[in-house]
């Protein structure tokens, strides 16, 4: 057994627990407006969910804890304005280590703005994690997993769909990111 593991054996046994690493991370919700980034934030990190349509300005951060094990992972989530050209977009990325793409199931059009927001990221901080959250599964759908699939192979990630309305696929959405950041972090 190598010093390391007796180590860890004679903590364990002597009922020292060890201390989890814990980190920070920045991540960003991108999209277009109305594809339901504020209500992922929302029903991931308060578990609430509202029909209202709340237009985000600017951008709003929020801070969600997972648990990945060995690791705390503070999640400092940035829910940036879905509007589509913003000077602003620069400054929001600038230190993010990942970001969900957001579309939404019932327009189409969202789909395929998604290189757009990706390029747009990817331009400030370069390749970083991603994952594709198809979102509103709880209404009637128009883009169909197979074209969700199409776009997430050509951009080589994931995709996970989900409903903020019932929380179906949120937390794990935002777990699937936390997860790839933490390997590249390794």
């Amino acid at each position: 057994m190598g010093s390391l593991n007796l180590i860890y054996a004679c903590l364990i046994t002597s009922g020292v627990a060890m201390t989890k690493r814990k980190f920070i991370r920045k991540i960003c919700l991108l999209g277009d407006g109305g594809v339901g980034k504020t209500s992922l934030v929302r029903r991931c990190v308060l578990d609430m969910f509202s029909d209202e349509y709340i237009k985000t300005f600017g951008t709003k951060v929020s801070k969600k804890v997972i648990d990945l094990g060995e690791v705390e992972l503070t999640l400092m989530i940035w829910d940036v304005l879905g509007q589509k050209a913003s000077t602003l977009h620069e400054a929001y990325y600038k230190g993010a280590y990942g970001a969900l793409l957001v579309c939404d199931l019932t327009r189409e059009e969202t789909v395929r703005s998604l290189e757009r927001w990706r390029d747009d990221l990817f331009q400030v901080i370069g390749e970083k994690p991603l994952v594709l959250v198809a979102n509103k599964s709880d209404l009637e759908r128009v883009v169909k997993e197979d074209v969700l699939a199409e776009v997430a192979g050509s951009f080589g990630v994931d995709f996970t769909i989900t409903s903020a309305k019932s929380g179906d696929g949120v937390d794990e959405a935002f777990l699937e990111l936390g997860r790839k950041i933490m390997e590249e972090s390794d």
